[in-house]
């Protein structure tokens, strides 16, 4: 009894009295049914069926097989149609990295969409390792920089990421303006990455003496943390509001500056409801984030 294909064709046969009928409904030739329904009845040692001019009549045998079959006929309909109601559904558990310094946009942008899927639990993972999409590791994920070019990934722009080169006025007020090319006067913060992938720190990697540098972070929060102190010259986010309106700016914006943010998901999974919901809905909301 390990031969679902047969058991489903006997099954269509008597449900449908004919083997035209069974062909049909199983999408094969006549043929195909007979050779199902012989090499059943010849594995079992029984015969199913009475056959006769006006088709096939089901046995004793033929009816206790028709009964069990339509149950399991039945059950994986149904499961089907669990399977298939739950892909359509945005449940269960979301999986999204992403930039923590982006975590002031993304969060309330989260929360809103939480509040249309009341059953939907979001882990929000911050870090700078890229997670493998096709091993299932995040459903979404949220990257800076260059193109990414994972195979069987689909990536899609989010937004144009600017930064600004910034500094407190209480480090003015000690050191004075950036002026032409005095960085070697001055104090930066960078990054504690010695190749980094954002445009802007290789930028500063480029153009400021290590020496230069007296603090470094691994995250954009503790860089604007160390600017806000008055630790040296450093990079925040042109759209980050929180504290910054006192910051001065040091230098005029470069395109060096700019970092492009992009959307990605896993083939295999970019056509689910969930990630789709939660794409098309961080794509309407970006449109006003102060970016």
């Amino acid at each position: 009894m390990d031969n679902w294909d047969e058991i489903r064709t006997a099954f269509q046969v008597a449900k449908r009295g004919t083997v035209s009928g069974a062909a049909e409904a199983l999408g094969v030739h006549h043929a195909t049914v007979i050779r199902h329904i012989d090499a059943l009845e010849s594995r079992l040692g029984a015969k199913l069926f009475q056959r006769h001019a006006r088709g096939y009549t089901a046995t004793e045998a033929g009816q206790d097989l028709f009964s069990v079959a339509g149950s399991a006929d039945d059950q994986f309909t149904q499961l089907a149609s669990r399977i298939k109601g739950r892909g359509d559904e945005v449940t269960g558990e979301l999986i999204v990295t992403s930039l923590g310094a982006l975590s002031p946009l993304l969060v309330p942008t989260i929360a809103e969409f939480q509040e249309r899927h009341p059953d939907l639990r979001v882990r929000l993972i911050s870090d700078a390792r890229l997670f493998r999409l096709e091993y299932g590791e995040a459903h979404v994920a949220i990257r800076a920089g260059k193109l990414p070019d994972q195979p069987d990934n689909i990536v899609q722009p989010f937004f144009t990421q600017t930064l600004k080169l910034v500094a407190s006025k209480s480090y003015v007020k000690r050191f004075g303006m950036l002026e032409g090319d005095d960085v070697s006067q001055h104090r930066f913060v960078g990054t504690t990455d010695e190749t980094p992938r954002a445009p802007y720190f290789r930028w500063l990697n480029e153009n400021v003496p290590g020496a230069s540098i007296y603090f470094r972070a691994s995250s954009m929060v503790a860089v604007k943390e160390a600017v806000l102190a008055g630790v040296g010259i450093g990079f925040v986010a042109s759209w980050d509001r929180d504290r910054t309106d006192d910051l001065v700016e040091m230098l005029p914006p470069l395109e060096d500056w700019t970092a492009k943010i992009w959307l990605v998901t896993h083939m295999d999974l970019h056509r689910t409801a969930k990630v789709q919901s939660f794409v098309r809905h961080l794509k309407e909301e970006v449109k006003a984030w102060p970016v």
